[in-house]
C-alpha cells in the first residue's frame, strides 16, 4: 500500500466510465475512459449495447 499525506489508502480512487463508439471502417465498436475496448460490431446498436454493459459490471 502507498503512503500519502500520512494517510494509508487501502483501495485506489474508483474510475469514472464514460463510454463512446467509434466508427472503423464498416464497424463500430465501444470504448471507455479506463482502457476497456469492446469487439468490432457490424450494427452500432450492438456496439452501444456492449457498452452499457460494460458500465453496468
Amino acid at each position: 500500500m502507498a503512503e500519502q499525506d500520512g494517510l494509508m489508502r487501502a483501495h485506489p480512487e474508483p474510475v469514472e466510465h464514460r463510454t463512446t463508439t467509434v466508427d472503423q471502417g464498416r464497424f463500430c465498436l465501444a470504448r471507455c475512459t479506463c482502457g476497456w475496448r469492446g469487439p468490432a460490431r457490424r450494427a452500432r446498436s450492438q456496439a452501444r449495447t456492449d457498452a452499457e454493459g460494460h458500465v453496468g459490471d
